[in-house]
């Protein structure tokens, strides 16, 4: 079974004066279609506005740039929108069905990179989008008849209802036009910036690991994901592991740069490649992944397709080589008691992150 794990970047798909959109094509990268999961990058320059809209699939935003962001959600039969304040760091849930909106009030670029499932998608590893508004939106296909009955107007008044707003998925509001404010009471619930977070493994000069899972963040719950930031120091690695609940991880590097290697079925590398800022790729059920970064560092955000991941390790305390019993780790790897005793000495004083050689 050959699987191509090669990393991709995103393909430009709608460029306009609010901003650029950017996803990873099914068609380009077929493990996304095989795995049921897909990515998608928001760039929206000052003033730019994502008209709302919902999608097909459940998704994690990420915002890797930019500190003046704001969304505003409307949950399905929710009375009023949520208006949230979005900075660097900040992980974002947005539920299949979700109405949002995008809006950057700042002066410089902000980016946000969508990771999600698409087991329920129109098209199978890839988000589906369906506008409210503009030239493509929900309004507009309705005829000018039905939209007058549905919403208690004349003609007139139908049509330019559905066809004032000219625009097409992203476009820029003119100066001076006032958006709603974040709610004071909701952020905590709504975003978690993990940046910001206590990380949950720390290894000096070999970088830190902060896993976001629905029990610290319950509104992840909602949409079925979890996730995990992994911030590498120079030359640091990140040690073999596999998700052993059977979920896939999608993997986008946010920083620096680094070379992956995945090992998956008949023990055959499926993946040994250099990775960059951008890059996106898939480990796919149980396969086995690993990375070095590169003098510069690397910083690389996953998307698991569960809530509450379970991890196997083969370094540190709970690695599957210290569980073993003496007799068996020496006849699986055929070799004699003083060799076993050093490996596990050794697999004792390891962690998953590890610093340089020296």
């Amino acid at each position: 079974m050959e699987l191509n794990l090669a990393p991709k970047f995103a393909q430009k798909i709608f460029e306009g004066e609010g901003g650029t959109y950017y996803r990873w094509s099914s068609a380009e990268y077929e493990l996304l279609k095989e795995a049921k999961v897909g990515g998608g990058r928001l760039v929206l320059q000052p003033r730019g506005f994502a008209l709302p809209h919902y999608a097909d699939s459940n998704r994690i935003g990420y915002v890797l740039q930019g500190s003046c962001g704001v969304v505003g959600m409307v949950s399905p039969n929710a009375s009023q929108e949520v208006v949230l304040r979005l900075k660097k760091g900040d992980i974002i849930p947005v539920p299949s069905g979700a109405v949002s909106w995008w809006y950057n009030d700042g002066d410089s670029e902000l980016i946000i990179v969508f990771l999600g499932e698409t087991s329920k998608a129109y098209v199978p590893g890839e988000f589906t989008y369906f506008l409210l508004t503009g030239t493509q939106g929900i309004l507009g296909g309705f005829s000018t008849e039905f939209n007058s009955r549905a919403y208690d107007i004349n003609n007139e008044e139908a049509k330019k209802l559905a066809k004032s707003q000219s625009g097409l998925l992203l476009i820029k509001l003119p100066e001076g036009h006032k958006m709603p404010h974040p709610c004071k009471n909701s952020p905590d619930k709504l975003v978690f910036n993990i940046d910001a977070a206590l990380p949950d493994i720390h290894v000096q000069n070999a970088g830190l690991l902060t896993a976001l899972t629905a029990k610290k963040f319950p509104f992840l719950g909602e949409v079925g994901l979890s996730a995990t930031l992994v911030k590498l120091d120079a030359n640091a690695m990140s040690s073999p592991v596999y998700a052993a609940d059977s979920s896939v991880q999608v993997i986008y590097v946010a920083k620096g740069s680094g070379r992956i290697q995945v090992v998956g079925i008949n023990g055959e590398r499926a993946l040994d490649r250099k990775v960059k800022a951008g890059h996106l790729f898939v480990v796919p059920r149980f396969f086995v992944a690993a990375a070095i970064a590169d003098g510069e560092g690397m910083e690389y955000f996953s998307m698991i397709t569960t809530t509450q991941p379970v991890f196997g390790e083969f370094t540190g305390k709970t690695s599957v080589w210290g569980a073993l019993s003496p007799q068996v780790l020496q006849a699986s790897l055929n070799v004699g008691p003083e060799f076993e005793q050093l490996f596990r000495a050794k697999i004792k004083k390891s962690t998953i992150l590890v610093p340089p050689q020296n």
